[in-house]
């Protein structure tokens, strides 16, 4: 894993002082050597242009404190003062830090834990030396070393440093706050890992059943002993990462020689740590008693959940799922951020119109409204945020799922358990004698849950479920197929939506582009959309990781059952011809819905082209 260097101001076009990015930098007199002078920084914020004399005569008057012994550009950025020679930004941690960085003539790092081989780097220097110097290493390469320091007048462990190594060592500058945070959590990681590998390396000598035992011994509620907190550290760490990197998926992959951490961030995959095999099995199993699984089966798939809290302090659920495979058992976490549940349906991506003709669809009093799309679409997003909204005091909404996704006080959920023969039909059939006003159905598999999802609805309930097909006219189709009478999909059905997720484009470094026209007419296969004079594109820079993303939004194809639809409905429908009369009657496909969003800078057209398919117009 590469560690990405940036210069100062690379990231915004300007380095903090106003000056074009890349422009030499102009260092000026300092101390020798030693910790950077407070007021000395203060006089450079002032003649730069940065800093207002005034704001900063009560911290001159403070600059000795003795009781503050906290870096000099930490109890600058605390001030939290305007930035003056850029109105609207604020003097952070972090424009402090590029701006001294251009001062002093080095590169200016954004440290991301995600991009760092910790295993590696955390061998090249003890920590007791790391916090000494106030330096921590980030990347390690045949030839060099790269080390961020806070402190660029302090240079002793440079020389040190190269005669140890007999490599090259190459300064970059971090902010001070992050290069101490990371010294802990990277150096307290690899402690962890090594002694707990060193301890079950004691037992690989009597084979599988010792250390199935050993494990089990792990697993004693109350019974951990101090190597087992190495164990409980090294969970602790892959859930704080994942929470602070925003991922949706924790992957725990075992290998012959070691496991694969990977996390899901904005529906790609990013390889984060590499775990020795023996502790790997270890986590696996603190990970399984978490989730209340059972420990000793490694044979069987198993289901579980957490619940935790983040960094931030913030309630977070994660459903935890099993897979036995050639090396050892496959974990999968999925992380449920409850905020999910307060997003309105402009935050979900729902276009003003769209969000429109949704809400007329889910406040009817009865019939049935279907999600479709592909797994990990946010199907399930959409339909807890739109019940969300209608779980007020006085309607009863009621659940099936397989397995319960988010739990939420406002609704009566109720998990499909298949071992005892509750399925989603027997489910539904449960719920109807519950006075419910809205049902949620997981998901419609077979003729038997369609058919009482469609009695529900005749009876006067409100039905909300999902479908797997790959556009809106489609799950028609797939009702017809299941065998579910056409006269009763006419009578039941108020409307369907497709969706997919596409990734926003990170606001901080997205570059606009002039759009040609043949261009856009053949990616919206001629529909009248109106082209616009710029789109634009993604670049990548520290805060969205390289990747020109940042979050994810949905595109929508919108399909209500109108009068004029239903008698395309019959026994024999042809697909062709319903999709042909939903875009008369105005649906826009998913296709454009995207174009849509790219027209309004919020994606770009790689991402539609790889979510949408086209919709030609003749």
């Amino acid at each position: 894993m590469n560690t990405a260097v940036a210069r100062p101001g690379s990231d915004a076009g300007l380095n903090p002082t106003g000056a074009p990015a890349g422009a030499p930098p102009t260092p000026r007199a300092h101390p020798a050597e030693g910790p950077l002078d407070l007021l000395r920084l203060l006089d450079e914020l002032v003649t730069d242009g940065l800093l207002d004399a005034g704001l900063a005569q009560p911290l001159r008057q403070r600059a000795n404190d003795p009781a503050d012994r906290r870096p000099a550009l930490v109890r600058i950025a605390e001030r939290n003062w305007d930035n003056a020679a850029l109105p609207g930004r604020k003097l952070g941690i972090e424009v402090l830090t590029q701006w001294l960085a251009h001062k002093v003539g080095l590169p200016y790092l954004r440290i991301d834990p995600l991009s760092i081989e910790v295993s590696r780097v955390t061998t090249v220097v003890p920590y007791a030396y790391a916090t000494r110097a106030k330096i921590l290493p980030v990347k390690v390469t045949q030839n060099e070393v790269v080390i961020a320091t806070a402190e660029p007048y302090l240079r002793d462990w440079e020389r040190d440093l190269g005669r140890a190594l007999k490599l090259e060592i190459r300064r970059v500058l971090a902010n001070p706050l992050d290069i101490e945070r990371y010294q802990l959590e990277f150096y307290a990681l690899a402690r962890s890992v090594k002694a707990s590998e060193t301890e079950r390396s004691k037992f690989a000598a009597f084979g599988s059943a010792s250390t199935l035992e050993q494990l089990m011994q792990l697993g004693r509620a109350g019974k951990l002993d101090a190597n087992d907190q190495h164990v409980v550290n090294i969970v602790d760490w892959l859930l704080q990462y994942a929470f602070d990197s925003r991922a949706s998926d924790i992957h725990l992959e075992p290998r012959r020689e070691h496991g694969n951490v990977r996390f899901r961030i904005d529906g790609v995959l990013h390889e984060v740590y590499q775990i020795p095999a023996p502790v790997m099995a270890a986590v696996t199993s603190r990970i399984k008693i978490l989730g209340r699984m059972d420990v000793a089966e490694k044979r069987k798939p198993q289901d579980g959940r957490i619940k935790t809290r983040s960094p931030q302090g913030k309630e977070v659920e994660l459903r935890v799922s099993s897979l036995p495979t050639a090396f050892g058992e496959k974990l999968v976490m999925r992380i449920f951020d409850p905020e999910v549940l307060v997003k309105d349906f402009g935050q979900l991506g729902f276009a003003a119109d769209e969000a429109a003709h949704w809400r007329r669809m889910i406040e009817q009093p009865h019939g049935i409204v279907l999600v479709t799309g592909p797994t990990g679409s946010g199907k399930t997003t959409t339909l807890y945020s739109s019940l969300k909204q209608l779980a007020t005091p006085q309607v009863n909404v009621c659940t099936i799922e397989d397995p319960i996704e988010m739990v939420d006080g406002s609704f009566n959920q109720m998990q499909v358990q298949a071992n005892i023969d509750l399925g989603f039909a027997e489910g539904i059939r449960a719920l109807m004698r519950q006075d419910p006003d809205i049902i949620m159905v997981g998901e419609i598999r077979d003729l038997e849950t369609a058919e009482i999802a469609v009695q529900a609805a005749l009876t006067g309930h409100l039905v909300l479920s999902t479908l797997h097909t790959n556009d809106a006219p489609a799950a028609v189709s797939r009702l017809l197929d299941l065998g579910v009478p056409s006269y009763l999909i006419k009578a039941t059905l108020l409307g369907v939506v497709a969706q997919r997720l596409v990734r926003k484009l990170c606001p901080h470094c997205k570059r606009a582009e002039a759009v040609d026209a043949a261009r856009w007419q053949e990616i919206t296969g001629g529909w009248p959309l109106l082209r616009p004079e710029t789109i634009y594109v993604a670049v990548g820079c520290l805060e969205c990781r390289e990747t020109g993303y940042l979050g994810r939004v949905g595109i929508y194809e919108i399909m209500p059952l109108t009068a004029s639809l239903k008698p395309q409905i019959t026994d024999a429908t042809d697909l062709a011809a319903l999709r042909e009369a939903a875009l008369r009657e105005g649906m826009l496909p998913l296709r454009i819905a995207g174009c849509r969003k790219v027209a309004a800078g919020e994606t770009s057209i790689e991402e539609v082209l790889g979510a949408a398919p086209l919709v030609r117009v003749d």
